[in-house]
């Protein structure tokens, strides 16, 4: 992650559509030294349209469809911001967002799509927009799961995509044994009139053939939960209405003060609007003198136009002219894998045109999905005996991943003296330092993260979380914290605004504890790396000593993170699963603070800390250690993230692993599992493992849920040397 020359310009993507995702995937192979590339987008993963009538129709998983964004952006070394866009400030270059703080841009390209939906229509709640796709897919999916025997599907706009999707939801319903009843509904009197007429002519006879019935020229009045209805009183039955009437702009596009035609950004030939400092592209745009039909294929055509105007306005170079052709070869999806083509006024139609489309749209899909993997540092051949050995292993981590290994740290501290002063209480061993304060404690802890991903905010937020972690393992609350933090090379404004991102995060998370931060200090190196060192009080410290011999092990959070996390830094890819999901997934169990399920267990735990580095094994293990005790583990009761079994099957996992596994396996009985190999996986702001008394354990895993936690009574304490068998 250590950039080859200092940022000093900001450029923000905001959107993830087809226009964007295409620029992530040039821009990877040839980036502009100097700038720190920025994508926003409200999901991690965006669907790629057009194969959603083959996702409906039953021909595609939808895994097959999704644009993961993670890690395009991962290959792309940008900057990757999960929010939605609502507004823009041209004259101070801001990108508003619906959840943080505005972020600053030298250089902004909009490519946010459009919407379906009809929002002055009353009842629009009970119909779902076809646009964004995303939640048209899974309400679909949630609607076919129903099997009703005689469904009834009504779709408010018959344009091309309405059709597709009539067709494709009749072919899907009667797929499996259903006798479906769909209805198209537009207001205009004539269907289609952007297709040839010998291709109208073979959709038509297609609507007729499979039974859907048209309602032209009538308007919709309103929409029910089990009807729509239309002027003049007449309802029409519906189990699911989709709306595909028209596309309507994002509405804080509006109040851009950019030069808009209906709620669009009007561009100049060169992609550029009103503000030379914003360019725009895809459906949320429209090309002064040469507007075109909102497809899919201009936004695709616009691409490397975008991408190479991009590069020039931030190198100083000379724009291209994007020309749009003015026909585009159409292929109109029928229900059934056949298709319809159209350009020119000639059309084809049969199974052999689907399998054109197919083609096209897997080798889109492909582009933006087949990444070549991280590149592996060569070995000279004059090099250090045991140098190629060394490189052979998993790279570097960032997170708790890239801590020594258990056995390295436990030789560094072998020969560190005990405490000599008087009131500190405990030295090296617990989460915490202990300080006598008075009638109470203070405890001490330090900690730092190597990033894993190019959000500064992002690493701000979890660093807190992770180091407040020790914290609340003690049972403290937290008081004071001081920073440390290391910026990778960057011009003097990109250094003014990382660090004040990481210190208006930090004081945030920290404020919401209940500590401030009280200073820091901060250097430039080779990456981003933050810490913290944190003081808490307490009236009494719960240790890892204590456990005893029938006692309930409970934990707070699944594991796994430290899998996804190396995952998606390799760009990993497994059939069936979205890593940019399970990211986001492994990212929110993350932002969990433990604070309020510290306050849960802290007055029943015998013996508690907090799982991080050394895994799940290591952490229990010196719990056992300092207890004198041993523990059963149940492993179908341990939570892990979602998809990090997969992908800890498949051979995903953290650099420290390997080290934390040595250390542990000579005190562990396990079976050969996947599962078990995530029980040495090292976890960043991992959650709280507990030993607490059996008759209260149940009244605790309770609360904890009830709290917002995924806690899970794991295992029991046992008598007999410190050992962890695993069943």
């Amino acid at each position: 992650m250590t950039p080859a020359y200092p940022a000093i310009k900001d450029l923000v993507l905001v959107g993830g559509g087809h226009a964007h995702a295409l620029v992530l995937r040039m821009w990877a192979m040839d980036p502009v030294p100097g700038t720190r590339l920025t994508l926003v987008n409200p999901d991690p993963v965006a669907p790629y349209t057009g194969m959603l009538p083959g996702l409906v129709a039953g021909h595609y998983r939808r895994e097959e469809l999704m644009i993961d964004l993670v890690r395009l952006a991962r290959f792309a070394g940008a900057r990757l911001i999960l929010d939605r866009a609502s507004g823009l400030d041209p004259a101070a270059r801001r990108v508003r967002l619906e959840g943080r703080p505005p972020l600053d841009y030298d250089l902004c390209s909009i490519d946010v799509g459009i919407t379906s939906d009809l929002p002055g229509l009353p009842g629009v709640e009970h119909a779902v927009p076809a646009k964004p796709m995303a939640g048209y897919a899974a309400a679909w999916e949630a609607f076919v799961a129903r099997r009703l025997a005689f469904p009834r599907v009504v779709i408010l706009g018959a344009g091309l995509g309405g059709v597709e999707l009539a067709l494709a939801s009749r072919h899907r319903l009667a797929a499996q044994g259903a006798r479906p009843e769909v209805v198209l509904v537009d207001r205009e009197a004539r269907l289609l009139p952007g297709l040839g007429a010998s291709a109208r002519r073979r959709v038509l006879a297609r609507l007729r053939a499979e039974g859907i019935a048209l309602r032209t020229g009538v308007e919709v009045v309103g929409i029910g939960p089990s009807c729509v209805r239309l002027a003049g009183g007449e309802e029409v039955g519906s189990d699911f209405t989709l709306m595909v009437a028209g596309a309507r702009p994002q509405g804080w596009l509006a109040g851009t003060g950019l030069e808009e035609e209906r709620g669009f950004l009007v561009t100049d030939a060169c992609l550029r609007t009103s503000d030379e400092r914003i360019f725009a592209a895809g459906d949320c745009a429209t090309l002064a003198g040469a507007a075109r039909p909102k497809a899919g294929v201009f936004a695709v055509r616009a691409a490397p136009v975008l991408q190479a105007n991009l590069r020039a306005a931030l190198s100083g170079g000379r724009l291209r002219r994007f020309r749009p052709q003015r026909d585009y070869l159409k292929l109109v999806a029928l229900g059934p894998q056949e298709a319809v083509a159209d350009k020119w006024g000639l059309s084809l139609a049969g199974r052999r045109l689907w399998r054109l489309k197919d083609r096209i749209d897997r080798a889109f899909m492909a582009r933006l999905s087949d990444l070549p993997a991280m590149a592996r540092a060569a070995v000279p051949a004059a090099a250090t005996e045991g140098l190629a050995a060394h490189l052979a292993g998993r790279p570097l981590c960032g997170g708790c991943g890239a801590k020594l290994g258990p056995g390295v740290l436990a030789a560094a501290l072998a020969g560190l003296p005990a405490p000599q002063r008087p009131e500190v209480l405990s030295g090296p061993g617990d989460d915490a330092a202990v300080l006598r304060a008075g009638a109470g404690v203070q405890v001490l802890t330090t900690d730092h993260l190597r990033a894993f991903c190019n959000d500064p905010r992002l690493m701000a937020r979890l660093t807190a979380l992770h180091a407040l972690g020790d914290i609340w393992a003690m049972g403290a609350r937290p008081q004071a914290a001081l920073a440390q933090v290391v910026l990778p090379p960057l011009g003097p404004e990109l250094q003014a605004r990382m660090l004040g991102e990481i210190m208006a995060e930090a004081a945030a998370s920290f404020g919401a504890a209940g500590a401030d931060v009280v200073g820091g200090h901060s250097t430039e190196g080779a990456e981003l790396t933050i810490g913290f060192t944190v003081t808490g009080l307490a009236g009494r410290v719960v240790g890892k000593g204590g456990a005893r011999p029938g006692d309930a092990l409970l934990l707070t959070k699944p594991l796994g993170s430290g899998t996804v996390l190396a995952a998606e830094m390799a760009l990993a890819r497994l059939p069936g699963l979205l890593l940019g999901e399970a990211w986001v997934a492994c990212i929110a169990q993350m932002e969990r603070g433990q604070g309020d399920a510290a306050a849960i267990l802290a007055p029943e735990a015998q013996a508690m800390t907090d799982v991080t580095g050394f895994g799940l094994a290591g952490h229990l293990l010196e719990m056992l250690e300092a207890s004198g005790a041993a523990a059963e583990l149940w492993l179908e009761a341990v939570p892990f993230l979602p998809g990090a079994v997969d992908l800890a099957r498949a051979g995903q996992g953290s650099s420290l692993q390997p080290a934390n596994l040595a250390a542990a396996s000579w005190r562990m009985t396990a079976p050969v599992d996947p599962r078990v190999d995530l029980l040495t996986d090292p976890q960043t702001c991992g959650g709280l493992l507990a030993a607490v008394p059996e008759a209260a354990a149940e009244g605790l895993v309770r609360a904890l849920r009830v709290a917002g936690h995924d806690a899970a009574r794991i295992g029991r304490v046992t008598a007999g040397a410190p050992h962890l068998t695993v069943v």
